[in-house]
């Protein structure tokens, strides 16, 4: 757009005497200027307002971009996405009536996104209407004015003011008509480009519903018999773990028995040779002491123990 403009107005400088002397020189009456002066300010605000729609787009796709993303990372599909994006308030959208339990739509949405996007392109739709009629109308009042010269022409022989008046009449519906067509094709172009980035985002914002958010969002039958077979499969997995767990917990009890039986086995063959220690080792030394007790008392003449 701006190279496009730089052209024209090159164009304009290469051409100043041929504009000057169409636009500007010899002027009767003001209507010249005043027609060209609307025409080129409808011709600016539509082309402010295509600017800044152009720049909002851009904006879209960058959040549309961030959104790709995060989806073939693995995060979050909103991550570091603007909360004013269209994308954002689709998912938003897919979320809440996906939490109240409502079934999510695709053609709704797409119809509601549609319309909501062309009100905004409503007015340059209206510039891009009204410019060549602006035109027309620019050429009518001039040719009214040359009319009108052409009447005070028939009515006077003797004055030239009405073969002015004719000549500038020509002369004003010249440049209005100039300039709605210029206007016309510049502002056309890039509103036809303005319709095509609106028509691509919004098949990008729906490629990316359908691709990445309904599956999200939307329950289908054949979604739901695939997860509860997996869900079986798992189960049965499960279940044949427990069975070997519990196994090992019954070899491993029988393996606790075993040991108690050996550990019984232990103690009983310990007390009986504690008892055999007993009876053939600490039994004669008692005896032994207690006749060493009696031949010293019997020695020394002690009287017995009572």
């Amino acid at each position: 757009m701006c190279v496009l403009a730089v052209l024209i107005a090159a164009l304009i400088a290469w051409q100043f005497d041929f504009v000057n002397s169409v636009y500007f020189q010899d002027q009767l009456t003001h209507t010249g200027i005043v027609l060209n002066s609307a025409i080129i300010s409808l011709f600016a605000l539509g082309v402010l307002r295509i600017i800044w729609l152009l720049f909002s787009y851009a904006g879209e796709e960058s959040a549309i971009l961030r959104v790709i993303d995060n989806l073939e990372q693995g995060f979050k599909p909103l991550s570091e996405v603007p909360e004013n994006r269209i994308i954002t308030r689709r998912y938003r959208n897919m979320e809440q009536l996906f939490n109240n339990g409502m079934p999510i739509n695709h053609s709704a949405l797409a119809s509601t996104l549609v319309a909501s996007e062309s009100t905004r392109n409503s007015f340059p739709k209206f510039i891009n209407n009204i410019l060549i009629l602006s035109g027309v109308f620019g050429t009518i009042v001039a040719l009214s004015i040359a009319l009108v010269g052409a009447s005070d022409l028939l009515e006077s022989a003797v004055t030239m003011d009405g073969m002015g008046m004719v000549v500038h009449g020509m002369s004003t519906a010249l440049s209005t008509t100039i300039t709605a067509i210029a206007c016309y094709v510049y502002f056309g172009y890039f509103y036809l480009k303005l319709t095509d980035v609106q028509t691509n985002l919004i098949s990008t914002v729906e490629q990316i519903t359908g691709n990445h958010f309904m599956p999200r969002f939307h329950i289908q039958t054949e979604t739901v018999l695939h997860q509860f077979a997996d869900l079986i499969r798992s189960l049965q997995e499960l279940l044949g773990q427990m069975k070997n767990s519990q196994r090992s917990y019954e070899e491993l009890a029988a393996e606790m028995r075993n040991s108690q039986s050996a550990f019984e086995d232990l103690e009983t063959r310990i007390i009986s040779a504690l008892v055999d220690v007993h009876r053939t080792r600490i039994q004669p030394v008692n005896e032994e002491i207690n006749d060493i007790k009696r031949l010293l008392r019997l020695g020394f003449r002690l009287p017995e123990e009572s």
